[in-house]
């Protein structure tokens, strides 16, 4: 959970989610993060066993990443529903 906390993380993670993506090609998809703290939020989810760095140099979630992107998917949708609410109630 600490690392989910960690600015970039769910991004890159949400980013990685339709298939693997080259260091370049992610990092335009970030925006505004710096390559350092890109490839430091990498490492950090490498290390946690969420995604992994082919051969190819692309990064792609591991089943572990699928499976909290999936958990991930669920809590967007709760948020999507509840701000909605909120919206409608104002």
């Amino acid at each position: 959970m600490e690392l989910l906390g960690q600015r970039w993380v769910l991004r890159a993670l949400w980013e990685l989610e339709p298939g693997p993506l080259g260091f370049l090609e992610l990092r335009r998809r970030m925006g505004s993060c710096s390559s350092s703290v890109l490839s430091e939020r990498l490492q950090q989810l490498q290390n946690a066993g969420v995604l992994e760095k082919r051969t190819d140099k692309s990064y792609e979630l591991t089943v572990a990443g699928m499976e909290l992107g999936t958990a991930l998917k669920h809590v967007w949708g709760w948020s999507e529903r509840w701000s909605a609410d909120l919206r409608s109630t104002r």
